[in-house]
C-alpha cells in the first residue's frame, strides 16, 4: 500500500516512485473535500496519485487545481495524464510555460538533449497536450482559492526562468520545486536534514538564485515542501548552506572555465570532492559509495549546468 505522508494544515505528500524511492514527492493541499496537486513527476505516477485520493476518500472530480513549480519533466511530465484523469482540474503554471503544456514537443526534444531519446522515452513515455483553454498563466502575486483557502504563486527564478514557489497562507508554508535545492532523507543525521543546490541545465542564474532563496526566507516559514524530497524545517540554517554552496559551485566552474574539451569531467570531479566535504561538515552516516549513488544523478546533472552557463556567461574581455 502506498504511504501516505500526513503533515499539518491537510498537506499530505507521497513518493511519485520517480527512477528510485524518496527522489521525488508528490503533494496534496486538501481544504474541505477540494484538491490542489503540487508538481506530478512522470505519466507512469498518475497510478500513486489515484492511490493517494482513495486514502483520503477523494475522487479524482475532488481535484480542482494541478500546480507546476516549473516544467522540468521530473516535476511535470505527468501533467498531461492528470489533467486527462482529473476533468475538473485546472492546470497553474508560470507563464512562460504555458506553451510548452500545451504542445510539449519542443519540451520534450530539450530533454532528449540532455538524457538521450532512448533514456527520455523511458522515463516519460509520450507527453500529452493540454488544452489551452485549462491552462492559467500564472504570474507573480497570482492567487487562487482551495475552497476557501489562499494559495499565492511567487516568482522566484534561478534554477529556472519558469519557476515558481507556491505560498499556502494557511499554514504559512511554501512549496518550493527545485529553487530550494534538494535535501534527501537517507542523507539525514538525527532528523537534521541537508541540502544542495540544483545547477542543471539550462536556467541556471546563481545571483537569481541568491535572491529567491532569501525571498523564501524572508517569510519565515514554519517548513518548505520541496519537490525532492519533502517536507524540511530549520529553514534559515538550509538557506545559509545553500548560499555557500551556490558559491562553491560557480568558484568551481570558474576555476575549470579554460580547462577545453575536458572542462565537464573536471568540474564533476571537483563537485564530489566538494560532496565529500559537505560530508564531514554534515556528519552524513552513510557511507561514501551509498551517498554518492543518492547523489549521482543530481551531481551529473549540476556539471552539465555550470558547464552550460560558462558558455552562456564568458568573461568579459
Amino acid at each position: 500500500m502506498l504511504e501516505l505522508l500526513h503533515y499539518e494544515s491537510g498537506i499530505y505528500a507521497f513518493d511519485a516512485g520517480y527512477i528510485r524511492p524518496q527522489l521525488a514527492a508528490i503533494h496534496l493541499i486538501v481544504e474541505n473535500g477540494q484538491v490542489a496537486i503540487v508538481d506530478t513527476a512522470s505519466n507512469t505516477c498518475l497510478p500513486r496519485t489515484l492511490e493517494a485520493l482513495q486514502l483520503l476518500g477523494l475522487s479524482p472530480t475532488d481535484v480542482a487545481y494541478v500546480f507546476l513549480t516549473h516544467i522540468h519533466l521530473d516535476h511535470a511530465g505527468g501533467t498531461g495524464a492528470m489533467m486527462q484523469a482529473f476533468q475538473k482540474a485546472r492546470l497553474i503554471v508560470h507563464p512562460r510555460g504555458v506553451r510548452h503544456m500545451a504542445d510539449p514537443t519542443k519540451l520534450f526534444a530539450a530533454v532528449q538533449a540532455v538524457y538521450g531519446e532512448a533514456e527520455a522515452h523511458h522515463l516519460y513515455g509520450e507527453l500529452l497536450p493540454i488544452a489551452e483553454d485549462r491552462i492559467i498563466a500564472a504570474g507573480e502575486g497570482y492567487s487562487f482559492d482551495l475552497n476557501g483557502r489562499t494559495l499565492v504563486c511567487l516568482d522566484t527564478p534561478g534554477h529556472a526562468r519558469h519557476h515558481l514557489c507556491l505560498l499556502d497562507t494557511r499554514s504559512g508554508s511554501l512549496f518550493t520545486g527545485d529553487i530550494f535545492g534538494l535535501s534527501f532523507r537517507e542523507l539525514d543525521v538525527d532528523g537534521r536534514p541537508s541540502v544542495i543546490p540544483t545547477t542543471t541545465p539550462t536556467q541556471f542564474e546563481p545571483a537569481v538564485m541568491h535572491q529567491s532563496v532569501d525571498r523564501i526566507r524572508s517569510y519565515h516559514p514554519g517548513a518548505l515542501y520541496l519537490t525532492h524530497f519533502s517536507r524540511v524545517q530549520d529553514v534559515q540554517r538550509l538557506g545559509d548552506d545553500l548560499h555557500r554552496l551556490i558559491d562553491a559551485h560557480v568558484e568551481i566552474a570558474e576555476r575549470e572555465r579554460n580547462s577545453g574539451p575536458e572542462r565537464e569531467a573536471r568540474i564533476l570531479d571537483k563537485l564530489w570532492a566538494l560532496m565529500a566535504d559537505e560530508a564531514v561538515r554534515q556528519d552524513w552516516r552513510l557511507p561514501a559509495a551509498q551517498w554518492r549513488e543518492v547523489l549521482k544523478m543530481d551531481i551529473e546533472l549540476n556539471a552539465q549546468g555550470l558547464d552550460y552557463w560558462l558558455d552562456q556567461n564568458p568573461l568579459a574581455s
